[in-house]
């Protein structure tokens, strides 16, 4: 099993951030696909930030971070947002939202 940082634009902090999500190689990263380790990301509490998700991307596809452009780039922060309002909750503190990953506080408290 290859380590993270052997996709091209996965540094070490990147690296951290995917392995405390639960995706702790680089198939494992390619099998699951960007959006859904994006969302893992968020859903581990992660703060949301478009240019990591389209970093991701462009590794994955073995492209440089910044070659993201134009038509492209529009079509990943429409995803990208939708990825965003189904899994973080800026509402919610750090410790709400490892609460509820855990089941001790509900979803969605209305």
């Amino acid at each position: 099993m290859s380590a993270l940082t052997s996709i091209k634009n996965i540094g070490p902090a990147f690296e951290k951030s995917l392995m405390a999500a639960g995706i702790t190689t680089a198939e494992q990263l390619r099998e699951i696909g960007a959006d859904a380790a994006y969302q893992r990301l968020l859903e581990n509490g992660a703060r949301p930030h478009f240019i990591g998700y389209y970093v991701l991307h462009m590794a994955l596809q073995g492209r440089p971070w910044n070659d993201c452009k134009g038509e492209e780039k529009k079509s990943l922060r429409k995803q990208f947002d939708k990825i965003k309002s189904g899994s973080f909750d800026e509402a919610r503190s750090e410790l709400e939202r490892f609460l509820n990953q855990i089941g001790v506080i509900p979803a969605d408290p209305k």
